[in-house]
């Protein structure tokens, strides 16, 4: 019987906190991470599911790991990675933090002028991991773009050591839905997707299974 997969899946926004009840995120559901976990296991191998917080409900037979912010996120997959297959980066982590976190409740200045925040970057998850991989090991990334997306798309592939990068637009957060197109390794264009998340993870998900016979040859 051959050995089951287990497949990382960063899933849902993250959140970067301005004080302790204020933070920045995005809309991101976890929906593509939940589609991908549920035929994940549906071919018989096993999701590990690195989430920041969303409302849904993740499949049962899934391992789950709850995080908030990006840092967090990057720190249990650092952990998990090396005894996973591979990684679809699903997740929408922020991309900046508060330079500095205010320990109390920020109040209205009462009319005496704005609050200006610095802000810094928060790591790279799938670049940190992109360093680690082994050459048995894959990776697949998202890219999230409103222009210039092909190109934006192509320099995250190459950046981020991803096997194939899947770009879609602001249009698919939040929704059932989504349209995408997805590139290999050398940049060329495998397909063009539109549809509902569950038939597009199939689609993902094969693609991986052909990239991983190739490897295997």
């Amino acid at each position: 019987m051959p050995t089951r997969q287990r497949i990382l899946i960063t899933s849902g926004p993250t959140r970067e906190y301005l004080d302790p009840v204020r933070f920045l995120t995005n809309g991101s559901s976890g929906r593509m991470g939940a589609a991908l976990a549920e035929t994940v296991l549906e071919r018989g191998d096993i999701p590990v599911i690195v989430s920041g917080p969303v409302a849904l409900e993740y499949p049962d037979g899934a391992e789950i790991y709850r995080i908030e912010t990006t840092e967090q996120m990057l720190e249990c997959c650092r952990q998990l990675f090396p005894n996973c297959n591979g990684i679809i980066g699903a997740a929408a982590p922020c991309d900046f933090r508060p330079e500095h976190f205010s320990e109390r409740k920020l109040s209205k200045s009462e009319g005496n002028g704005d609050i200006v925040f610095r802000f810094v970057e928060t790591p790279d998850v799938l670049a940190t991991l992109g360093q680690m991989k082994q050459p048995a090991q894959w990776i697949v990334g998202f890219a999230l773009e409103t222009e210039n997306g092909k190109n934006h798309a192509l320099e995250k592939l190459k950046r981020k050591n991803c096997d194939f990068i899947i770009l879609n637009s602001p249009d698919s957060i939040n929704s059932e839905t989504a349209t995408l197109q997805i590139f290999n390794a050398s940049g060329e264009l495998c397909v063009a997707l539109s549809g509902s998340k569950k038939v597009i993870v199939r689609k993902i998900l094969t693609l991986i299974d052909q990239h991983r016979m190739n490897v295997i040859k």
